[in-house]
This record gives structure tokens, C-alpha cells and sequence, in this order.
């Protein structure tokens, strides 16, 4: 089997020097132990990672691992989908929401070998904007943290994502859009306008309890500029997974929807901020489009 795996050794809580050798050495002894001899690339930059998968699926690689959180993942996945070469995933991540939904093991070893034995299976992708996502996508508080956390210096772990999330809590100001779903137009001051392919967003929060990430549907997650109070009463419920029993929470499915706004929209795909060139978002569901061994 020619396997490739592609490793961002920046990814974690923690960056620890000569962290990627480490990675990588441990890649090579445990596909080794199972009779492979892998490809090991580590990642330099943003964007590395895609081109390092487009290079591994010209030379015919019959297996691709992103070793790495979200934004890793979404890099391998996006030159992977519409073919037939699976995604394996060794999760080392800030939040690891895909890698999670697919029940992949937290220990880089155990993950490796997981994959190895685990089926091949056909999952959705979402596309927001013209960019491929595979866990979740969306506007207002969730693209604006996004957007914060991908600027914060230092460790990036669920602390620091925490303490972004405190500090903007009570300053966030929700902006008005209407979304668009077959005939159906909604008007929206949406705190939190989130379209989820797998049902959470990472550490355990649970932002679509019902998702599935092969059912050819998108769950549309809005909450409608509530007071702080009932955010941060809504808080154990994101955790419990029964965010859905919110009555602040409204979760639509769909196969394609038009948010549209009066200025071009902050949005994030699998956590990556970015923002719209025009005041309307499309997003729309690829059913089976990426296969994954998990």
C-alpha cells in the first residue's frame, strides 16, 4: 500500500521543540510495525498541507493521513474529495471536531493502526462560499471567534479558546441577514448562524447533536440574538448535547441555502475565518463526496 502522511507539526496545545521529528518518526515506526513504508512530509506554512496531498494523490497514493487539527484536516480533505483515495486522520488539534464525529482515536499511535484496519466509508462535504468544509461552517459569534483565535499568539488550546470566548461574549453584536432555503426566506439577527455537517465543533461542544456526517444534509444551528443570560444558560446544554431542546435554538436542514446581508459576511469553514466578496453566502451540501478509513 503507498501511503502518504502529512503532518503539521505546529498543531496542539502544546509546541514543543523538535515536535515534528518526533511526530514523524513515530508515523514511520508504527506504519512500519504493520509492514508500510509511508511518505512523511511535514507541513512549513499555510496551504502546505494541500499541496503536499495534491502531490501525494498525483503519485498514486492509495492512502493519505493529515496529522494535525481542523484546519489540516480541511486542507488534505479538500484536495481528496470528488476521488477515491481515502483520509485518515491522527487528531492533534486545538478542537478536532471531525475526528471526533468519525469516534477516531486522541493517541497518535492508536490512530494510525485505526486507521489501518477501519473500512473505507463515504461522508458528506459542505461548501460555503466556493470552499470546501467537512465538519462546520458558519457566520456571526462562531466565524468572529474564529476569527480571533486564528490571531492569538502563544498556545493555542481550548484556555485560550475559552478566554477568547469569555472576553467577546458580552461585546458581540449580532448583524441582520436573511437566509434562503428552496422558497422559504427568514429574517435573521443571528447571535450564532452555524451550518454543520458533523455535529460539533470540538472539545466535546456539541453544536448539532443530531448531524450526521452521511445523510446528504446540512443542519442549519441559528440562535436569535438572545440575552447573555440565556447564552450562558445554554452553555451546559452545548456539552450535554441537548442544545437542540433550547428554545433559543432553531435547527433547520437543508441541501442549500443563500445567507445574504447588506455588506460582504465574516464566515469560518472547519474554523478557518474568512470573509465573503459579495453580501451573499451560498452553502450547499457534496453528499458522499470525501472517502475517509475510520
Amino acid at each position: 500500500m503507498q501511503v502518504s502522511v502529512i503532518i503539521n507539526p505546529l498543531a496542539g496545545f502544546f509546541r514543543r521543540a523538535g515536535q515534528g521529528r518526533r511526530y514523524a518518526d513515530l508515523a514511520r515506526a508504527v506504519l512500519a510495525s504493520a509492514g508500510v513504508d509511508a511518505d512523511v512530509q511535514l507541513t512549513t506554512h499555510i496551504g502546505h498541507a494541500r499541496a503536499l496531498a495534491a502531490t501525494a494523490r498525483a503519485h498514486g497514493a492509495e492512502l493519505v493521513f493529515a496529522w494535525g487539527g481542523d484546519g489540516t484536516v480541511n486542507e488534505v480533505a479538500s484536495m481528496l474529495a470528488f476521488g477515491n483515495i481515502p483520509l485518515a486522520i491522527v487528531p492533534s488539534g486545538s478542537g478536532n471536531g471531525l475526528a471526533r464525529a468519525l469516534g477516531i482515536p486522541r493517541r497518535p499511535a492508536a490512530a494510525l493502526r485505526h486507521a489501518l484496519a477501519a473500512p473505507a466509508r463515504r461522508i458528506d462535504a459542505g461548501e460555503v462560499a466556493g470552499r470546501l468544509f467537512f465538519n462546520v461552517a458558519g457566520v456571526g459569534f462562531d466565524a468572529h471567534i474564529a476569527a480571533e483565535f486564528s490571531r492569538a499568539a502563544g498556545h493555542r488550546g481550548f484556555r485560550r479558546y475559552a478566554q477568547i470566548v469569555t472576553r467577546e461574549l458580552f461585546t458581540y453584536a449580532p448583524r441582520p441577514c436573511e437566509v434562503t432555503i428552496e422558497s422559504a426566506v427568514t429574517a435573521h439577527r443571528a447571535f450564532l448562524l452555524t451550518a454543520a455537517n458533523g455535529p460539533q465543533w470540538g472539545n466535546g461542544a456539541i453544536v448539532a447533536p443530531e448531524a450526521r456526517i452521511d445523510d446528504g444534509l446540512l443542519d442549519l444551528v441559528s440562535v436569535e440574538a438572545p440575552s447573555r443570560l440565556q447564552l450562558v444558560g445554554a452553555v451546559p446544554r452545548l456539552f450535554a448535547g441537548t442544545l437542540h431542546k433550547d428554545p433559543i435554538v432553531r435547527i433547520r436542514r437543508f441541501t442549500e441555502a443563500r445567507i445574504s446581508s447588506a455588506a460582504p459576511l465574516l464566515y469560518h469553514y472547519d474554523g478557518e475565518p474568512a470573509r465573503s466578496e459579495s453580501a451573499d453566502l451560498m452553502v450547499r451540501v457534496h453528499p458522499g463526496a470525501l472517502v475517509v478509513r475510520a
